[in-house]
């Protein structure tokens, strides 16, 4: 018989677990593949969405530097627009007078000198509609009024609106004369310093004040706390003594024209009509009827200065930076502590 000879088994067993090992490698190497893909997908989203940020803020401030340049550009170029040569200069005054409104002593006074310095100017006159604002502001530009007459010698007029009253009126005794409608109000001769007090509120609530001083006066007129009578008094004759400022530079201003009466100074107001009767003021008159009738100048030239693009862009953008300021300072604080 003749043997078998089976032929000798191989050990499989290596190459079992190289298969074994190349099959769970593939889906290692796949997941790990697809990792990397999103994250440089990531990444590069990241990349393209940074870029476009920085475009569009280059974009917007080109814009506003843009906008900036030409606002200040056209307007340096419409003060040296030529105007008539015979011509009345106007400046208007409206709303408020105040710091921090459109009525304020710089912008007037800026007005006002480029109106005296231009020679076709023949006359200023002064389109006033304010119930009034701060004496200060106004006093600086009745100082202005008067040391530009003397210097350009040029007279000045007053038309006013609807009302020239308190600081607006310690604005127009500057000028040569006032022109009203007969149903303006005019006057109103007076200081106030206005104010609450909510301490009888607080004893209902049963809230108390707590409040801490270096300075014995230095919590005066908190309308939590009651006032003394020295500082009551000290406020009246604070209030006092302005008030004499403003009655001298009404009598210097209207001179003989001013019939006095105990009420002049009283804080009244009146129409147009009773302020021509009492010497407050002229006589009445428009802007075309001083400019034609009375500066022999019917053309007339506006020499305002308005908020412009340029600086309401500029308050916007500092009110925008100091919101994002308080934003950013808010979000550190908890890293702070």
């Amino acid at each position: 018989m003749q043997e078998e000879h089976t032929p000798p088994a191989h050990d499989a067993g290596p190459a079992t677990n190289a298969s074994a090992t190349s099959a769970q490698d593939k889906p290692s190497h796949w997941e790990r593949d697809t990792l990397e893909r999103l994250v440089m997908a990531q990444i590069t989203e990241q990349r393209v969405a940074r870029r476009w940020r920085i475009g569009f803020r280059l974009f917007w401030m080109v814009l506003v530097l843009g906008v900036i340049w030409f606002s200040f550009h056209h307007g340096k170029n419409a003060a040296n627009t030529a105007h008539p040569s015979s011509h009345t200069a106007l400046i208007e005054i409206k709303g408020e007078i105040d710091a921090d409104a459109n009525a304020n002593a710089e912008w007037i006074i800026d007005s006002m000198r480029q109106a005296f310095e231009d020679e076709g100017a023949q006359a200023v006159v002064l389109l006033i509609n304010s119930p009034g604002g701060s004496p200060v502001q106004a006093g600086m530009i009745n100082d202005e009024i008067k040391r530009l007459k003397a210097l350009h010698q040029k007279p000045v007029y007053v038309v006013v609106e609807e009302t020239c009253a308190s600081a607006a009126y310690y604005i127009a005794v500057a000028s040569d004369k006032i022109f009203v409608d007969k149903a303006s109000i005019v006057g109103s001769i007076g200081v106030l310093m206005d104010g609450f007090g909510f301490t009888g509120l607080m004893d209902k609530v049963g809230v108390e004040r707590r409040l801490m001083t270096a300075g014995e006066n230095k919590g005066f007129l908190d309308p939590f706390s009651h006032p003394t009578k020295a500082q009551k008094a000290h406020a009246q004759n604070l209030l006092d003594q302005i008030h004499q400022q403003f009655i001298a530079v009404v009598r210097e201003g209207r001179g003989d024209r001013l019939k006095e009466t105990p009420e002049t100074f009283s804080g009244l107001f009146w129409s147009g009509q009773q302020a021509i009767e009492l010497g407050l003021a002229d006589g009445y008159g428009t802007l075309d009827t001083v400019a034609r009738d009375v500066v022999k100048a019917e053309d007339i030239v506006d020499y305002t200065r308005q908020d412009n693009v340029a600086e309401r862009l500029a308050k916007r953008f500092g009110a925008a930076m100091g919101e994002a300021m308080v934003k950013t300072s808010l979000q550190l604080v908890p890293h702070l502590r």
